[in-house]
């Protein structure tokens, strides 16, 4: 899979439009970015709720605006044997690049606002009137500045790649992991798009009315899951992660039909900020609405 090749700092318009932003994007940032119209700070947009804004302030955090990257892209047609579990390389390399596109153009919009990072991103995917292979992937999230916040012994809030963080955490989870001493470094993710082999009529006519596991079907969906995961967490190895926090394994069937699939996985790689780590303890909340 393609690496984002997003780099820190601001990237400048020419920068900005080779990512394939747009110039209304490019003017909208321009209003955003801290010392132009809004004062010394700049005027801020956020998706973040109230209490999200609050937590990602206490953090030491400041937000800088909204920021988002989108790709509409054709799907082309790779055939699977019909009678063969096997993945469709070409459509996984697909959908594995649409995804980059649009976060590398959030990644750069970010950059061009000076950001250290990018919380509560959001990753979706929409399937477009204009024709069942046309797919809009779309990448949204608050970029922000470290604001008092100690990025630990890296003496940087970006990453080993010198890149801003994203993380897909709500702002209280992005709370709570800043306060236990741990960092976001990433996004990581790995898609694999498999063509599920259809069972032979015998094999059909025996299982008729009985309970039995379709071990084709298994393997299948099996394999396919571990591809995703193991090409999520190359890239959280490539990041020199800890770990990675909150991953979500996403099945999609798309337009495809019932026996092609698409497993996605996604999570927040993450680093230690220091050696102790200090685990808020839970506050026991009794609602008064039961």
């Amino acid at each position: 899979m393609a690496e984002r090749s997003t780099g820190a700092g601001a990237p400048g318009a020419g920068a900005l439009a080779a990512a394939g932003v747009p110039e209304d994007a490019m003017r909208r940032l321009s209003q955003l970015r801290p010392g132009q119209a809004g004062g010394a700070g700049g005027l801020f947009t956020s998706d973040l709720t109230v209490n999200e804004f609050l937590l990602v302030r206490e953090a030491g955090f400041r937000p800088l605006g909204l920021v988002l990257g989108s790709s509409i892209y054709h799907v082309g047609i790779q055939i699977g044997r019909w009678s063969k579990n096997q993945e469709l390389t070409k459509l996984s390399q697909a959908m594995y690049h649409a995804r980059e596109l649009a976060m590398s153009r959030m990644e750069a919009e970010a950059a061009e606002l000076g950001a250290d990072g990018i919380v509560g991103v959001r990753l979706d995917v929409e399937i477009k009137e204009f024709g069942s292979d046309i797919v809009e992937f779309i990448a949204v999230g608050t970029a922000v500045e470290a604001d008092g916040a100690d990025p630990g012994h890296t003496g940087s809030w970006l990453n080993n790649k010198g890149r801003p963080f994203t993380s897909d955490l709500s702002g209280q989870d992005f709370w709570t992991l800043i306060r236990a001493g741990y960092a976001p470094l990433d996004m990581v993710m790995g898609s694999c798009v498999y063509h599920v082999a259809h069972q032979r009529v015998g094999q059909a006519l025996a299982n008729t009315g009985r309970n039995v596991e379709v071990e084709q079907f298994t393997q299948a969906l099996y394999d396919a899951r571990e591809l995703a995961m193991s090409r999520m967490q190359a890239e959280a190895e490539a990041l020199a992660a800890e770990g990675i926090v909150a991953v979500q394994l996403r099945q999609h069937s798309h337009s495809w039909g019932p026996h092609t699939t698409e497993f996605f996985a996604i999570g927040t790689a993450v680093r230690p900020l220091r050696d102790d780590h200090v685990i808020e303890r839970p506050t026991m909340v009794l609602s008064l609405d039961a």
